[in-house]
């Protein structure tokens, strides 16, 4: 009489969720500012835990802050720190001006996250960092947004 073999059934491992974090910064104080910050830091909450395969990491917010060094944006140093230490995947933000304003800056960082896998999703512009044609426009939409803040620097100066 044949034996009967019982087979175990395979178990689904469970799908590693992309540990996803968002970076939100406004330039100014002002009531306008405030407004778009706190926006920004509930659209990215609310985007994040829809999505069934991101976990949310955390959200990083500078306020009253420019965007042309890197340096003195405290939360946006410790979101690139957590990175280092391959705690997210993935960062979101709303454009690459809010990212940095200064070109040099903002692709070496690009680069430097790339090179350790993790990806920037810029939802205005579309561009998805970990995909292959996203550098030209990179470079082109992070100069855009250093003459913007030049711009802006030099009526305030005029303005004085």
């Amino acid at each position: 009489m044949p034996q009967v073999k019982l087979i175990s059934p395979i178990t689904r491992q469970e799908i590693r969720k992309i540990r996803v974090a968002a970076y939100c910064r406004v330039s100014s104080n002002s009531a306008d500012q405030q407004n778009s910050y706190a926006n920004q830091i509930r659209v990215y909450t609310s985007l994040i835990q829809r999505k069934k395969e991101w976990e949310l990491v955390e959200i990083f917010a500078d306020e009253g802050l420019s965007g042309m060094k890197a340096q003195n944006r405290t939360e946006f140093q410790r979101m690139i720190k957590m990175c280092e230490q391959h705690q997210i995947d993935l960062i979101v933000t709303k454009s690459v001006s809010r990212f940095a304003r200064n070109t040099v800056e903002c692709l070496e960082y690009i680069r430097s996250l790339k090179a350790q896998g993790i990806g920037i999703f810029f939802e205005e512009q579309n561009i998805d960092t970990l995909k292959s044609d996203s550098e030209l426009y990179l470079v082109i939409y992070a100069g855009f947004a250093q003459s913007e803040s030049e711009s802006i620097s030099k009526h305030i100066t005029w303005t004085y």
